[in-house]
């Protein structure tokens, strides 16, 4: 069985920088793509980023897009969100997730492994 574990979360204050890591552990498997998704008290699970393993291309939700950067290490079979310049807003639980199949990486839905969540504190 596949996990995905996070890290890196954190307290920081506004204007500051962090960087959450998402490692894969267990049975090797195929993926189409991994991303982060983050969710604020009493909000919905939002989108924020994702990579498409093979090509190494990137998307990025409007409201973090020139703030952070996703990027991978197929040898170490991680993902990591360096988060720059952080606001408020950004204040939520972050979540690795991975798909196996192709499609929108947008969209929660399609994703089959999910991280237990890691705690993200922007002060102001």
């Amino acid at each position: 069985q596949v996990q995905l574990v996070e890290s890196g979360g954190g307290l920081v204050q506004a204007g500051s920088p962090l960087r959450l890591s998402c490692a894969a552990s267990g049975r090797t498997f195929s993926r189409y793509a991994m991303g982060w998704f983050r969710q604020a008290p009493g909000k919905e699970r939002e989108f924020v980023a994702a990579i498409t393993w093979s090509t190494g291309s990137t998307y990025y939700a409007d409201s973090v897009k020139g703030r952070f950067a996703i990027s991978r290490d197929n040898a170490k079979n991680t993902v990591s969100l360096q988060m720059n310049s952080l606001k408020a807003e950004d204040t939520a639980v972050y979540y690795c997730a991975a798909r196996r199949v192709p499609g929108p990486v947008t969209e929660s839905r399609f994703y089959d492994t999910w991280g237990q969540g890691t705690q993200v504190t922007v002060s102001s």
